[in-house]
């Protein structure tokens, strides 16, 4: 047999109904030169599978970045996918993905159209950034008849994704210290400022089930999603970003609170019981862990300017071009 031509990693910390439908869905995949890998992140290296895929299996919850770096060191393929075990793709999934991304040389990423499940409503057509660092889906909560239109977008969510495999020799796989939550987004930002595009594919349409592993608000999800977007600030933003970063997240908090208040936004859905003090303290706990790493966070930081194409004002254009308010953020 050839060689794929698509390596679909699908990270799986339950398995259960969600993953076989997951991969019964594959089997419906118009494009056929593909492979696909399970990585087993239950630590038991219990799960069970009915399907034609591999099995990665790990004593340990790797994370999803680490679980998807493992799959893709065991493969030929010429493009990595990675989806959600909690996502179901439509039959032309692959085959739309791969064709935007075959559109030019240096497209390096493309985004799927993915939304809620069972809805038309978007779940992302893409990744916006905010200028402390978080990162939110586009056009999420929208309809999907809104975005309709191929293009350029600034960087995918993993939930859904295709990257290609000369963009990830050339600037490296997942960090595997983000463990869970924003890897995608430092990556994307990283393929960016090495001058590597990416593109919206609205056909390549998935269905999400939002949040299975951690909870569509969770405490566990707060802190991974507040300590990971310090470190993409810290790994990726120019100094006169980084420097102004902060007042930023002082913003998104004063607005966190507003609508916490208020009975909306992420804040507000958060288990009961979760109060306002438990968020700071959160917060708290994630500059803790910045002070901690800073140094492994500078390094790396330093290898990525070393090698970027984009000059800070270029990069700094195309994350404005490609942001969201702190407002935005907090209501979302």
């Amino acid at each position: 047999m050839s060689d794929p031509v698509i390596t679909v990693a699908i990270p799986s910390i339950r398995g259960g109904p969600l993953l076989a439908a997951c991969l019964e869905s594959l089997t419906r995949q118009t494009f056929r030169g593909f492979e696909v890998i399970v990585i087993d992140n239950t630590g038991t290296g219990a799960l069970e599978i009915n399907a034609p895929a591999r099995i990665l299996r790990s004593p340990a919850n790797l994370g999803f970045g680490a679980a998807v770096n493992l799959a893709w060191k065991t493969s030929p393929a010429a493009f990595l996918a990675t989806l959600n075990d909690d996502a179901e793709a439509s039959p032309d999934w692959l085959a739309a993905l791969l064709a935007e991304m075959q559109t030019a040389s240096d497209v390096g990423m493309c985004a799927s159209q993915v939304r809620r499940f069972g809805t038309t409503l978007l779940d992302s057509a893409g990744m916006l950034i905010a200028l402390d660092g978080s990162s939110k889906q586009r056009g999420q909560g929208q309809p999907a008849a809104n975005f309709t239109r191929s293009e350029d977008v600034l960087l995918p969510s993993a939930s859904a994704a295709l990257y290609r495999r000369e963009m990830l020799e050339d600037i490296g796989l997942f960090d595997e210290d983000f463990f869970l939550y924003c890897e995608d987004t430092d990556l994307g930002l990283r393929a960016r400022r090495n001058g590597w595009t990416c593109r919206y594919a609205p056909q390549a349409v998935v269905q999400h089930h939002y949040s299975q592993s951690s909870g569509a608000a969770s405490p566990l999800k707060a802190w991974y999603v507040e300590r990971n977007r310090l470190w993409v600030a810290v790994k990726n933003f120019p100094l006169r970003m980084l420097v102004y970063a902060p007042f930023h997240a002082k913003l998104r908090y004063l607005w966190h609170a507003w609508y916490l208040f208020q009975g909306e936004g992420s804040a507000a859905r958060m288990p009961e019981g979760t109060s306002l003090w438990n968020l700071m303290a959160i917060v708290l706990r994630a500059h803790g862990s910045l002070v901690t790493n800073f140094k492994a966070l500078l390094r790396k930081r330093r290898a990525i300017r070393q090698t970027a194409l984009l000059s800070d004002r270029q990069f700094i254009r195309l994350l404005k071009e490609n942001s969201l308010s702190a407002r935005e953020i907090a209501r979302l």
